[in-house]
């Protein structure tokens, strides 16, 4: 029998009262957490980040199977984490696919897989590598022409306050980003992102707010690579590379039934599935749909997404 209070978390809710982090201010205060994406209530990387980026995203171009620059040649487009997200990014690819703005060059590959969280991933050697290698050849492309992978954290059964979740979440994470540039050598960005809202789940598989609480983890990995630590390193004035610069994705996270104030996004009951974890149809179809115009929009994901001067 679970405890009183697992059954009280555990009840299904349509609302938290939790600010989406991108509403969140510098004077706001979660757990002792700032707002922002990037802290201190900004939405934006800061000026150093953003020149780093763009420095790299300039460096994105069409490259043949050996990773070598090719006109014909061909930029990839990964995903890497768990079942929720194969079943957003999936359809998101679809639409994506079928959208006339998305680049010619570009390829997009789902590579995320139903059970596989990030400490199921944490290894070299780990099934999803496996079958992700599998899926990139079935795409009729190779390792070395990805460039951009998209990250959304989670662990199965996460347990504790957010101290103890968050830090076992980050030192996942953080292997799988840097096998990820082991294991796709010209990776040069990769767009981190949460988990969408949890209030509704049943059971202890990811609920509220461990799922509005992955979210800060995101943060506390770009935050690191700005703040230069090694093991997130990317530029190799500064030494060995041993990841690709890090970015906030799309934000998917929203209060259940409360509209964001940024663009009315909800999640009805009917979003989600049975277990109240994993995302219906229509809750496939929000996610795809902010996900495309986070990646045609976005000034620091359009010029690869779309093309140049788009």
């Amino acid at each position: 029998m679970p405890s009183l209070a697992l059954a009280q978390r555990l009840t299904p809710k349509e609302t938290t009262g939790f600010k989406p982090l991108t509403e969140m201010s510098a004077d706001d205060r979660y757990k002792e957490e700032d707002g922002g994406l990037y802290g201190k209530g900004r939405n934006a990387p800061p000026e150093a980040h953003e020149k780093a980026a763009k420095a790299e995203l300039a460096k994105i171009e069409p490259l043949d199977a050996e990773g070598k620059p090719a006109r014909n040649g061909r930029i990839v487009f990964v995903s890497i984490s768990m079942s929720n997200a194969t079943q957003e990014f999936s359809l998101f690819k679809r639409l994506a696919d079928a959208d006339k703005e998305k680049s010619p060059l570009l390829t997009i590959v789902d590579c995320a897989q139903g059970g596989q969280a990030m400490a199921e991933w944490a290894t070299p050697d780990a099934r999803p590598w496996t079958e992700a290698d599998r899926r990139i050849a079935s795409a009729g492309i190779t390792a070395r022409q990805v460039q951009v992978a998209w990250i959304k954290l989670a662990n199965k059964g996460p347990r504790g306050d957010l101290a103890e979740h968050g830090k076992k979440l980050k030192a996942d994470t953080l292997k799988v980003i840097q096998i990820a540039r082991q294991k796709f050598p010209n990776l040069r960005i990769a767009y981190l992102s949460s988990r969408i809202y949890g209030g509704y789940a049943g059971g202890p598989l990811n609920p509220e707010p461990y799922a509005y609480e992955s979210a800060f983890v995101c943060r506390w990995l770009i935050q690191d690579q700005i703040k230069g630590e090694k093991e997130l390193n990317f530029d190799k004035a500064r030494g060995e590379i041993k990841s690709p610069l890090l970015l906030w994705g799309p934000y998917l996270w929203a209060d259940g039934t409360t509209p964001r104030k940024s663009d009315g996004l909800v999640y009805t009951r009917e979003d989600l599935g049975n277990d109240g974890t994993h995302p219906s149809n229509s809750g496939r179809e929000k996610v795809a749909k902010v996900m495309l115009e986070f990646y045609k929009t976005d000034p620091l994901a359009k010029g690869w997404f779309v093309g140049p001067g788009k």
